[in-house]
């Protein structure tokens, strides 16, 4: 058998992506082949962002093709490309941003800002251009979680601000604007006004994500933002016992009222291991996030443990993702953030920026 460009792509099929569990090439992920003689060359263009995995995947698609009769060498080069998803209709994509991911929960106290940091942190390091903006108008504490409490953001042209820029990710929050121990006693619509002024008066830097840390709840402005903001998904954060798995139905109801699609779901603080003797116990009970997925038939992003580590690196401004990336803890938010990358470059692509202009002029 003769070596064609046809033929190595029809060995590449039996290579599976491990991240999306479809094979390179009818995920029309293998581009531009080429054989001279015994040599083979091509690209491997992810849609997601999965650096991490760049030396695996270059491994496996170099062996099936080393191993057809005639191939003397082969020359596989791994890339992601990442761009903009389609958002709720009717609603314009956000400049110098091509993808919005909202963290949400249907009440606090579940981790909710914790996993948001990491999750952008390990997009980051999977080569992600990321940002993340802290939407908690009335509680914000990415200044602190990010450990850059005490900068404040500067406006070049009176108008806009630059945001600021903490272990490689852009960010904005009203905490950067307001004295920590100032209460923010504002009604819903002067929140939500200041809200919407954080995310479009800054000047987002070619942004593949902007994760968007939620408040808490399903009201007034979680709603307005949902109906305003260009989403491309939502990921649901909760913990495994009941009250928070109810409160947890009501935030994915919410995103689908507004045509927001659900990315997943990730169950925090399932496991309690002690820092003494690593012992594992589920205190707070044990597969309801998983349950809550079955009920509503979305994926089941991945489960976090209560970890002390993973408090005290926050506390300290560093957060695990970033102070400790070779832990486990580090792997699985890793692991999570591949899995909201994939969900999102499996959606439509915007065609928005397709269409002319259309102008009609009295001649």
């Amino acid at each position: 058998m003769s070596l064609t460009p046809e033929s190595i792509a029809e060995a590449l099929k039996a290579v599976i992506d491990p991240n999306t569990g479809k094979d390179l090439v009818s995920t029309r992920c293998i581009r531009n082949i080429s054989v001279a003689g015994g040599k083979v060359s091509f690209e491997v263009e992810l849609g997601y962002p999965a650096r991490t995995q760049y030396t695996a995947i270059r491994d496996m698609v170099s062996a099936v093709v080393a191993a057809l009769p005639g191939v003397e060498r082969v020359d596989a080069h791994v890339t992601s490309k990442i761009v903009a998803h389609a958002v709720q209709q009717g609603v314009k994509l956000l400049p110098g941003v091509k993808n919005i991911i909202a963290v949400a929960s249907g009440k606090g106290g579940v981790g909710k800002s914790t996993t948001a940091a990491n999750l952008a942190l390990a997009l980051a390091a999977e080569g992600a251009r990321v940002g993340i903006l802290d939407a908690d108008i009335y509680g914000p504490s990415q200044p602190q979680m990010l450990g850059i409490g005490d900068q404040r953001p500067q406006s070049l042209d009176g108008k806009t601000m630059e945001p600021l820029e903490a272990h490689g990710l852009q960010t904005m929050s009203i905490g950067f604007l307001v004295d920590v121990e100032t209460p923010m006693v504002w009604r819903g619509p002067m929140a939500t006004q200041a809200l919407t002024q954080l995310l479009r008066e800054t000047n987002w830097k070619d942004l593949d994500y902007l994760v968007v840390d939620m408040p808490p709840g399903t009201g007034d402005i979680q709603l307005t933002l949902s109906q305003n903001v260009p989403l491309t998904g939502a990921v649901i954060v909760t913990t495994p016992q009941d009250i928070a798995l109810l409160d947890a139905r009501k935030g994915i109801k919410m995103f689908e009222k507004v045509g927001v699609p659900i990315v997943g779901v990730i169950e925090n603080m399932s496991v309690h291991i002690c820092s003494n003797c690593g012992h594992e116990e589920p205190i707070f009970g044990t597969g309801g996030g998983a349950k809550l997925c079955s009920d509503y038939n979305i994926p089941f992003l991945g489960a976090l443990p209560l970890d002390l580590k993973i408090r005290q690196e926050t506390d300290a401004g560093a957060p695990t993702a970033v102070s400790d990336p070779d832990s486990r803890i580090a792997g699985i938010y890793r692991e999570i953030a591949r899995k909201v990358a994939v969900r999102v470059a499996e959606k439509a692509k915007d065609m928005t920026h397709k269409f002319p202009n259309i102008v009609i002029k009295n001649t």
